[in-house]
């Protein structure tokens, strides 16, 4: 047993250049995408903080407004709202100063009276309700979000009214001198980040993560794109290359029967329905012993053990007791693992080579017996003409003599009969040369059947010539049709003793040539002699020489064409003519 070959099943296999197209494609889009997400993310955060600060400045300057409204008999205390405001768990430090930085009040009581925001311009902030915002660090290097604007704790059309009472009794309880406020003032709000940055850094790896999954999400659907276009390419190229085998092997020209690894029959071509006159539904899904001729499915037994193919010939009885000659293949198949998965068995007919073989040994022997006639034909014609020469002597010395008058005419006519034949073994035996030129075998036909016109009307004969309008010239040697057509009339005239039709019928077949059939309605031949109608010498005529045939065959073939003969008993003889359109020889020949 041969060892089974190791065959991996490929995977769909990714070309590297559509991983690095991918990556190159993908990976920017995605990168900018993270990156303005991040960066959105960030101003979003920015937006929050100074939208917090600015609220606590409003809520801040509105308690205060609140406060110096609700005064009575003493002093609003500014820091103490302030103290009390900075307590939130966010506000990192709550400041108010002057236009010149100077602390007025501070959550942080050790800093009123210091300077604070001198890097800013102060002035400028101190007239503006725009809210600006920064990063600064704390003491301990803790990075503080820091919202600022001007400070306005009393509306403007209070401000006048109120002016003079808040110049005498508002002071912060550790200052030692009164808080201006005709001056502008200026509120920072220091925020704390941490929390803010701790969200801010969950949503960037949030985003980084999504980013990542997403590009690689990208990438599954670029090469997934590219799998399911591969998948289409090649279910497409597998469709085709299925419809190309199929259409091969239920047309190909010889029998195919495919039988699976459980000894059912999977396939049946159309050239195995006609040889075996079985149709692919009564054999489909059957075992080939209740369906196949046994000299077809006995061959699969004969496969030795490490035999995969057999070739054998073959008598097949098919339907109505009809036997035909196959040359039977039967192969195993195995898959690329040595897996047995049946048996493939392919069968031709061999009836049209088994003829052909018989041609060719009748042309064979045709050969041998001519060069043997004209041997024979040399040898025989001198004593001929001698014995020709004594019977007309003897003729004429007994002319009186009537009994030796009418024997030396027969030896004379015997004599004569005797060289024709030999005449017709000299035709037969040497080459045949042809002068070959483009006739209308319409023509030929017609002026033949004139020849014999007297001979057909006594014996009551009707001829009939069919041919098309359109028919072709052929190109051939006018001389030898002529000698072809006259030989086949005669036996077709001698074949109706008691009268009947000689039909003569002319055709074209496409990139064959020209078909004359002459038929008759005579005797006809019977089957066993059929094989043997074209030999030398071979005739069921008493007075026959077995030639007419023979040399037809041979004229024809010398054409390049072909001839066949037809026949049932009691209803006639068909011979058929094939002759060839003109080939490249014959434009040689008639332009050398």
């Amino acid at each position: 047993m041969k060892n089974p070959r190791v065959h991996e099943k490929p995977w769909v296999k990714i070309p590297p250049w559509v991983i690095v197209g991918a990556v190159l494609i993908l990976t920017p889009i995605f990168v900018f995408m993270t990156l303005e997400s991040l960066n959105r993310q960030k101003e979003n955060t920015t937006r929050l903080l100074v939208e917090k600060g600015a609220a606590l400045i409003r809520s801040f300057e509105a308690g205060t407004r609140t406060g110096m409204m609700g005064m009575h008999g003493g002093a609003f205390r500014l820091q103490t709202l302030l103290v009390e405001t900075a307590q939130q768990a966010d506000i990192v430090h709550l400041i108010v100063t002057n236009s010149n930085g100077t602390i007025l009040a501070d959550n942080e009581l050790s800093r009123i009276g210091k300077t604070y925001g001198t890097d800013l311009d102060l002035e400028k902030i101190s007239r503006s309700r725009t809210v600006r915002w920064r990063y600064v660090q704390n003491d301990k290097g803790a990075r503080i979000f820091e919202v600022f604007r001007e400070f306005s704790p009393v509306s403007a059309d209070r401000m006048g009214r109120h002016r003079g009472m808040m110049r005498d009794r508002w002071r912060s309880p550790m200052e030692p001198e009164r808080m201006d406020i005709d001056g502008g003032q200026i509120i920072f709000v220091g925020l704390d980040t941490a929390p803010v940055e701790k969200a801010r850094h969950e949503d960037a790896r949030h985003t980084v993560l999504m980013g990542v999954i997403l590009l690689l999400l990208g990438f599954a659907g670029v090469v997934s794109l590219f799998l399911a276009q591969a998948y289409r390419s090649t279910k497409t190229s597998l469709s085709r290359v299925k419809a190309f085998s199929d259409n091969l092997v239920e047309n190909m020209p010889i029998g195919l029967v495919a039988i699976n690894a459980d000894g059912t029959i999977a396939s049946f071509n159309q050239t195995a329905e006609s040889l075996l006159q079985r149709g692919s539904r009564q054999v489909l899904g059957k075992k080939p012993q209740d369906v196949l001729p046994p000299s077809l499915w006995k061959v699969m037994a004969q496969l030795e053990p490490g035999r995969d193919l057999l070739e054998k010939q073959a008598d097949c009885p098919v339907s109505e007791g009809k036997t035909i000659p196959l040359d039977i293949i039967t192969s195993r198949l195995e898959d690329e693992n040595a897996v047995f998965l049946g048996y493939l068995i392919l069968f031709r007919d061999l009836t049209e080579i088994q003829a052909l073989r018989k041609e060719i040994e009748t042309s064979q022997r045709l050969a041998s017996i001519g060069r043997l006639a004209a041997g024979v034909a040399h040898e025989i014609r001198n004593p001929l003409s001698s014995i020709k020469g004594f019977a007309t002597y003897f003729s004429e010395r007994y002319r009186d003599v009537a009994e030796d008058q009418k024997i030396a005419g027969i030896m004379i006519q015997e004599v004569e009969r005797l060289n024709r034949i030999i005449s017709q073994l000299l035709e037969f035996a040497k080459p045949m040369e042809l002068r070959k030129k483009a006739v209308s075998i319409q023509t030929l036909a017609q002026h033949t059947l004139r020849m014999l016109e007297d001979s057909a009307n006594q014996k009551g004969i009707k001829m009939e010539l069919k041919a098309p309008p359109d028919l072709k010239h052929v190109w051939v040697d006018p001389d030898k049709m002529n000698q072809v057509l006259l030989n086949l009339y005669l036996n077709a005239i001698e074949s109706m003793e008691n009268g009947g039709v000689l039909s003569v019928e002319m055709d074209q077949e496409h990139m064959r040539g020209t078909r004359v059939m002459i038929s008759d309605t005579g005797a006809g031949i019977n089957e066993e002699h059929l094989d043997h109608v074209f030999d030398p010498y071979f005739t069921t005529k008493p007075t026959g020489t077995g030639l007419g045939l023979a040399i037809v065959h041979r004229i024809i073939e010398s054409h390049g064409g072909e001839v066949k003969v037809q026949s049932h008993p009691g209803k006639g003889t068909t011979v058929s003519i094939l002759l060839p359109f003109k080939v490249e020889a014959d434009f040689r020949e008639s332009n050398p």
